[in-house]
């Protein structure tokens, strides 16, 4: 009998990213889980030896047109934009499900479901609320949803890594102490690891992965000037780059716009990747495997 067939290969194929995946959380030091926003950037990060790689959002709505935000971009488009970059590479992906889609703890177990069948390893569910005005759910409700997406993610047939996020901070709303409370209770529902972005300083993220046994992601910014080596220190597993390659993609664009509406030069095309060196790394041969250096 052949194994049944999913995107980015066999059933087989998909159980051994996802157990690579869940492996690099517990290995020797933190590792770099990139974001692509298509299957173009995803080839290219691959080529640099990444070991996974994790959708953006907000890379996939400017990709579309559309600026960042609750429902700016749908649950079938993020599906379909992480099953493309799963298909480019053969790399573990673990993709951004925003809040679960949907305002009851089975549409979040719903979502967890389809993002397996699309290909995935892994998932993060936020406890945003999408509402300026109440712009994180309350703790209770929170709880419930994470607890779905875990029991949804346990009865797949491979073990699908739930990352659980607290936003305060992303939302505007910097108490560590509540996002301490909340990445424990999500960790006592069952997320697999625990993420809270937009963590202003070394004192925050040494506070919060002191206060978990999960393993914790971390969001990279410019001004936290932490390097690998640093969050490892304070005992960080995994670090992202959220929306921040797709954005500098999107600076180099805007600068060499203003540069040839503003002075009439071309001076970008110098910082161009060559045009044979970027059909070289886009005409590699995706990853048979799960592999390469995680923490470059």
């Amino acid at each position: 009998m052949h194994p049944t067939t999913t995107p980015g290969g066999d059933a087989a194929a998909r159980f051994r990213r996802a157990v690579a995946f869940r492996e690099l959380h517990a290995g020797p030091g933190p590792f770099v889980v990139p974001n692509p926003w298509d299957a173009g950037t995803a080839r290219i990060l691959a080529s640099f030896g990444f070991a996974a790689l994790a959708t953006t959002g907000a890379g996939l709505a400017h990709s579309l047109g559309r600026p960042d935000g609750a429902d700016r971009v749908s649950r079938a488009e993020i599906l379909a934009n992480a099953t493309a970059i799963v298909d480019a590479t053969g790399l573990p992906v673990t993709a951004d499900l925003e809040s679960g889609f949907g305002e009851r703890p089975e549409d979040v177990a719903e979502t967890i479901r389809l993002a397996a069948a699309a290909g995935l390893v892994g998932g993060s569910v936020e406890d945003s609320t999408g509402r300026d005005e109440d712009p994180v759910r309350p703790l209770e409700e929170a709880v419930e949803r994470v607890a779905a997406a875990v029991e949804a993610a346990q009865g797949l047939d491979f073990p699908f890594t739930v990352t659980a996020r607290a936003e305060n901070f992303f939302q505007g709303r910097p108490d560590l102490d509540d996002t301490i409370r909340r990445l424990r209770a999500y960790e006592a529902a069952g997320a697999d690891v625990l993420y809270a972005p937009a963590l202003p300083d070394a004192d925050a993220i040494r506070a919060v992965c002191a206060a978990v046994e999960r393993p914790v992601n971390v969001l990279m910014t410019a001004a936290l000037k932490l390097s690998v080596a640093d969050l490892g220190a304070l005992g960080v597993r995994r670090v992202s780059t959220g929306s921040a390659l797709s954005r500098a993609a999107l600076g180099a664009l805007t600068r060499a716009a203003r540069e040839i509406t503003g002075a009439g030069t071309f001076g970008f095309a110098a910082d161009a990747l060559p045009y044979d060196e970027a059909n070289a790394l886009l005409a590699a041969a995706p990853a048979s495997a799960p592999g390469g250096a995680a923490a470059s």
